[in-house]
């Protein structure tokens, strides 16, 4: 039972291809282009006002230098947006329920965010290793806890999408199953579960979207004490 529940985390691989790998493809394959026509469909139009608002409350705290990133973590914000969707359709994939997946997301962009705070500011970037006003014996104590909070932070990325992805899938599945055992013995409180399923699809709706969010919200705090 246990291994039959966690089966639906492992990479699947068809014909020697990791199905990993097109699972990241697809999501750009299904979002629409825009056209060169004055008026654009409701589709387009929803997508434009999406990607305008979100762009605009996620870099409205920060400076004009920080606004170089507004494409790619839009982009990154979509696109996890779109596999976490995705993952929650019958027999498909969830590549972010992978933690080698998130990490490698997480750390690149984190450690460019520490390049650039170490090259543009190093004094200030360093600043936040030791608080104000530290009395002297524990700053050595605090250097090294705030270094440690300072590598943990990608790996708290990662770690916080996976986990959660994961947990709302596992909740799923385990009351489907409830569904599928109680229905021929108690008809009643198989609809009253099935009904719970339903709400708890709905929350891990919000979830995907939610954790798509914080990710790229996270980083752009991060963004935001290096430039």
């Amino acid at each position: 039972m246990t291994l039959s529940l966690f089966d639906q985390f492992m990479s699947p691989w068809h014909m020697g291809i990791p199905l990993l790998a097109i699972s990241l493809v697809l999501p750009w394959v299904l979002f629409p282009t825009p056209t060169s026509r004055w008026l654009n469909n409701r589709m387009l139009t929803f997508q434009s006002w999406f990607i305008a608002r979100f762009t605009h409350q996620t870099f409205l705290p920060l400076n004009v230098g920080g606004h170089k990133w507004a494409l790619l973590l839009t982009s990154l914000m979509v696109f996890l947006i779109t596999l976490n969707m995705l993952g929650l359709l019958p027999y498909t994939f969830t590549p972010t329920t992978q933690l080698s997946l998130n990490l490698g997301l997480a750390v690149p962009l984190w450690l460019a965010t520490v390049v650039i705070g170490m090259r543009n500011q190093p004094t200030a970037a360093l600043g936040h290793l030791l608080p104000e006003g530290t009395p002297t014996p524990l700053i050595p104590v605090l250097i090294i806890i705030e270094t440690i909070s300072l590598f943990i932070r990608p790996v708290a990325l990662g770690v916080r999408l996976t986990a959660n992805l994961t947990a709302g899938h596992l909740l799923i599945q385990l009351v489907s199953m409830a569904v599928l055992v109680l229905l021929p013995m108690m008809p009643m409180v198989a609809m009253l579960t099935a009904i719970l399923l339903l709400m708890l699809t709905l929350l891990e709706i919000a979830v995907a979207m939610i954790q798509a969010y914080v990710f790229v919200l996270l980083l752009s705090l991060y963004l935001q004490e290096n430039v």
